[in-house]
């Protein structure tokens, strides 16, 4: 409210000197002519339209030419499953209207150099109806689950089976919710948005060293580069997997944030450079259409630092799974818990 006051006296200001109220010209001694006047002051009126019209097209404009990009650049594709989501034992789950909407965003490390068919990074982000605030779920990619069809095995190994929409599927019936939008990235495409809003400050939890960098405790400020190295790095961790997933959700809160700043939002260089490289990289569900992600966007605008939360999915431990896998055991109560949180909108009162 404060920046919206402070623009408006801004524009006040402006119209207070078109109009020959302000300091404009303090030493025109006015022409006691009432035609001169009148004929003066529809140049001044004049002159004042132009002045509010240009901008208004320019921004209008430039706001066609992002909504070109983006319509461009992302790629819808079938990410969704088809039908409602069900719990294991096939029964459809009754989902509550109104309690906000949940976001799976599938991250791949897989590139020219790195392939593999498996996800990396799996976040649920839940954002409630009044987009007050964001709840960045990690699902480590090791926890042991039942995959329809399937049997047991790891959670990523559902995306190597049947893509994002068992992925979807598994992760629902583990919860008891529904996703209800899939957007997928590349980590190069991280790696863009970094260096496209000119980098990010990353608390770094857990101090590291490997490929060249270095991390220290403490806010970092990093590019793209140096942020791609961070969410990668695993083995130098304390908790392998896990600790890597906290790296790439405090990083995601950074970027999130970096991006919802005055610096990137009132800067149509940085805006649009932004854009560009966000939606390259993006595959997004066949129901997430532009429109609906310009919307989402505009209404989480003004989320600080306090108003995004981190947390990772429970588990008990590690263990082995039959095949002789690493594995981490999922806590099925806590689960249990974690899904009616979201489900409910009362992710504040989870723990």
């Amino acid at each position: 409210m404060d920046r919206t006051r402070e623009h408006n006296s801004d524009l006040f200001r402006d119209d207070q000197v078109a109009a020959g109220e302000g300091d404009w010209d303090d030493d025109e001694t006015p022409d006691p002519a009432p035609r001169r006047e009148r004929k003066r002051n529809r140049k001044v009126l004049i002159a004042a339209l132009v002045l509010l019209l240009v901008p208004v097209l320019a921004i209008g404009g430039y706001l066609a030419w992002l909504n070109h990009v983006v319509t461009n650049n992302v790629k819808q594709e079938l990410l969704l499953p088809d039908g409602q989501p069900t719990d294991q034992n096939g029964n459809v789950i009754a989902q509550p209207t109104g309690n906000g909407t949940n976001y799976l965003i599938i991250g791949s490390d897989a590139g020219p150099d790195r392939v593999g068919g498996r996800s990396d990074v799996m976040i649920i982000a839940h954002v409630p109806d009044d987009h007050s605030a964001v709840t960045l779920i990690h699902f480590p990619r090791d926890l042991y689950v039942p995959i329809p069809g399937h049997g047991k095995d790891k959670l990523n190994a559902a995306y190597a089976f049947g893509g994002p929409p068992l992925l979807v599927t598994t992760m629902q019936n583990m919860l008891g919710i529904q996703i209800d939008h899939v957007a997928k990235i590349g980590f190069e495409g991280f790696k863009a948005m970094t260096d496209a809003v000119g980098g990010v400050d990353v608390n770094v939890a857990e101090p590291s060293k490997g490929d060249g960098k270095v991390f220290t405790k403490g806010i970092q400020h990093m590019d793209g580069a140096t942020a791609l190295v961070f969410v990668r790095q695993r083995h130098q961790l304390s908790e392998g997997d896990i600790s890597r997933g906290q790296r790439q959700l405090a990083f995601i809160k950074a970027l999130m944030l970096k991006t919802l700043s005055k610096d990137v939002l009132t800067n149509p260089v940085k805006l649009a450079q932004f854009t560009d490289a966000a939606t390259s990289n993006l595959v997004v569900d066949q129901k997430f259409d532009v429109g609906t992600m310009r919307s989402e966007a505009f209404a989480m605008r003004g989320l600080r630092g306090s108003d995004i939360r981190f947390i990772t999915a429970p588990f008990t431990g590690f263990g082995t799974s039959p095949a002789g896998a690493s594995i981490d055991i999922v806590d099925e109560a806590k689960m249990k818990d974690l899904g009616e949180a979201i489900r409910t909108d009362s992710m504040d009162s989870y723990k």
